[in-house]
């Protein structure tokens, strides 16, 4: 059985295609360093890809309902028959007011998630991370006033995502000097959602609100099943 050593302190710096050992540090610890970004070899690979606003999109009665006429803010679907795993990585989303009049705030983001669906005909393609253009992928994602068209079974609220909002309140008149600021998170998911075939995961509010609009983005890895 082969035992695997490594090197305690720095070594010289090898050639390109030479065998190096691996750094320990005086506790017999691995010493790592993060030579590329942290999606590159995914990236690289040419597994990873995302989907976006292209223009800013108003939330509305539809993107909190959990049914074929739903909205989502953010969203995948995976078709049926489908030979890989769409693994999330990340979502981001940047939330503001669009109505200083008056109006309600968005509520909570919440994820809610569908399975078994073979007839959603909707969406759109996704941006490869590495070629930048929309090719590649049999998913879709869904960014805006785009229904679920053919979903199958409503979706179901999974849990809420890590992403602020303004409020759930109402609001009057506002002067001014006292604007609303834009709410920006990013949620790192990691691999935590993994949509099957015929999966659907969307991002929701929970208060029907016509005075808030959102721009944002959602990536994934397609690991074969």
């Amino acid at each position: 059985m082969a035992i695997a050593q490594s090197i305690v302190g720095p070594i010289a710096a090898a050639g390109n295609g030479a065998i190096a050992s691996s750094r320990a540090g005086q506790l017999g610890d691995v010493i790592g360093s993060d030579l590329h970004g942290r999606y590159y070899e995914t990236n690289y690979r040419g597994a990873a890809y995302f989907g976006g606003h292209a223009a800013v999109a108003a939330l509305s009665a539809n993107t909190i309902t959990l049914t074929a006429t739903t909205t989502p803010i953010l969203g995948v679907y995976n078709p049926a028959g489908n030979t890989n795993n769409l693994v999330i990585l990340q979502a981001s989303l940047n939330c503001f007011s669009s109505n200083l009049t008056s109006g309600a705030g968005p509520g909570a983001f919440v994820w809610a998630a569908s399975l078994n669906n073979a007839s959603v005909s909707t969406g759109l393609n996704p941006y490869n991370a590495k070629t930048l253009l929309q090719s590649g992928s049999n998913a879709k994602y869904f960014a805006g006033a785009t229904a679920l068209t053919g979903l199958t079974n409503n979706l179901v609220i999974i849990g809420g995502a890590a992403l602020p909002s303004p409020s759930g309140l109402t609001y009057t008149t506002l002067a001014s000097t006292a604007l609303l600021p834009s709410y920006v998170g990013r949620e790192d998911l990691d691999g935590l959602f993994i949509v099957p075939p015929g999966g659907v995961l969307a991002l929701l509010n929970t208060t029907s609100s016509t005075t808030f609009s959102a721009v944002g983005r959602i990536a994934w890895e397609e690991v074969p099943v």
